[in-house]
């Protein structure tokens, strides 16, 4: 087992790396910012390091700090949670030239999966299902990439190949307008990546969002702990998610989880993992792969009974998994909810002192957050300070349990997003399930 970890991340997240590495005895290394020093999870650490001040790049992004700061607390191992420095392939690298253990994949393989293109292609060999595309980076052969465009039909849309987050993305509805769409884009790309690479795939109108988690050992075992949809988002930022996807056949959803457990042992996987769809027609297309965990990974423990992050650190300290595919049991239907530091309408950041915190509970709730009262919400990071999950027997069970525990929920001295998850469970397209990823900015007024 791990002797000690340095939980290379904060807020919530790191908080729940915390209480994993407790639970199987393993002493943990709270690095933070300066004016992280008061997070809960911090003061609450068996080790401390302030690794820079506020500014990310000078703090969690920081590279030599990071690695310094496990020099000195003799650390064997690093988490970087999600976000960050989590799917950076020369940080996973440097980690292990330092001669210590990065709690996830390989350099490699994140490299391989954090190249869209390269990772398309992976998953092509592998049997995943993709996109209709060009198979490739485009070139500056242009009759070869308008010949492209003809034979997949329009709209296309041109991706960078080392894009996230939404960005890096354009549509094109017509012939006229592709080659300068791409011109852009490889601009933006360039700036944005340093690297100008992109690809066109078919854009598919009205797709929802489907992910499948999965779990691997880098000893030839691998399982998956079935999909979630994650299709509630705004400006390709998700909002809301549940576990199991709704309204897909067995048939096709088996195939596609199938599929999936095949690519990871074909790459050589190790730790959890997710495979990012787009679902439309009862046909699922990879976008992409994230090689850390994911901020809805609840959903799925919830329907499991896996606990995700102690499966991540009992892998990284080279034990098989703790399952195998026959073991896994899906019972009943969960629910999550983000909670931002946002106002509700214009969903501008709304850091200050929370004067008042009341999470919900009861049975079958979950409440994910390091926030308490006193605590004061930064602005110099990502606006997430708390997730609410609930279970059921079935989705109507959980969802009826999130609209209660929603009602529960009271933060006080700063604005939250709230009101808007509140108005989102009760909205009645959503409630009959399968809303796609055009749904929420639709029904804001955004599109």
């Amino acid at each position: 087992m791990l002797d000690k970890v340095l939980i290379a991340n904060r807020g919530e997240i790191a908080l729940r790396i915390m209480r994993a590495c407790k639970e199987l005895g393993i002493k943990t290394v709270a690095v933070h910012s300066k004016v992280d020093a008061d997070l809960k999870h911090v003061r609450l650490a068996d080790e401390t390091v302030c690794i820079g001040p506020n500014s990310p790049t000078d703090s969690y992004l920081n590279i030599p700090a990071i690695i310094s700061a496990m020099e000195v607390t003799d650390s064997v191992a690093v988490h970087p949670g999600y976000g960050f420095l989590a799917e950076n392939a020369d940080f996973a690298e440097q980690v292990e030239r330092s001669g210590f253990i990065f709690i996830g994949p390989s350099a490699k393989v994140i490299r391989t999966m954090g190249d869209k293109v390269a990772a398309i292609e992976t998953m092509r060999q592998a049997g995943v299902p993709t996109v209709p595309g060009s198979n490739g980076a485009l070139t500056d052969d242009n009759e070869r990439t308008l010949q492209i465009a003809r034979d997949i039909g329009y709209p296309v849309i041109i991706k960078a190949a080392s894009g996230g987050g939404g960005r890096g993305m354009r549509v094109v509805q017509t012939e006229a307008h592709l080659i300068n769409a791409i011109a852009v884009t490889r601009a933006e790309a360039q700036a944005a990546f340093a690297d100008g690479t992109v690809y066109m795939e078919k854009y598919l109108q009205t797709p929802r969002h489907v992910e499948v988690q999965v779990l691997a050992d880098g000893l030839g075992n691998a399982i998956h702990l079935g999909d979630r949809d994650c299709s509630l988002q705004r400006r390709h930022q998700k909002v809301l998610e549940e576990a199991p996807a709704p309204g897909i056949s067995e048939q096709v959803r088996t195939e596609v989880l199938q599929a999936c457990v095949q690519a990871c042992k074909d790459i050589g996987y190790s730790g959890a993992g997710t495979f990012e769809f787009l679902y439309e027609n009862d046909r699922y297309y990879f976008i992409e792969m994230n090689t850390r965990i994911q901020v809805e990974h609840p959903v799925t423990e919830m329907i499991t009974g896996v606990d995700i992050v102690k499966e991540q650190l009992l892998v990284a300290s080279g034990e098989p998994l703790s399952f195998t595919q026959d073991e896994i049991i899906f019972r009943g239907h969960a629910f999550e909810c983000r909670i931002n530091a946002e106002d509700a309408r214009t969903f501008m950041p709304s850091p200050g002192k929370v004067t008042t915190f009341h999470p919900p509970g009861g049975n079958g709730v979950r409440v994910d957050s390091h926030l308490y009262c006193g605590y004061t919400v930064p602005p110099n990071y990502d606006s997430l300070i708390a997730k609410v999950i609930t279970y059921g027997k079935d989705r109507e069970a959980a969802l009826t349990r999130m609209r209660s525990a929603l009602d529960e929920l009271f933060i006080l001295g700063i604005q939250t997003n709230t009101d808007l998850q509140r108005d989102l469970v009760t909205d009645a397209e959503f409630q009959r399930g399968c809303v796609n990823i055009h749904y929420l900015e639709k029904k804001l007024g955004l599109e």
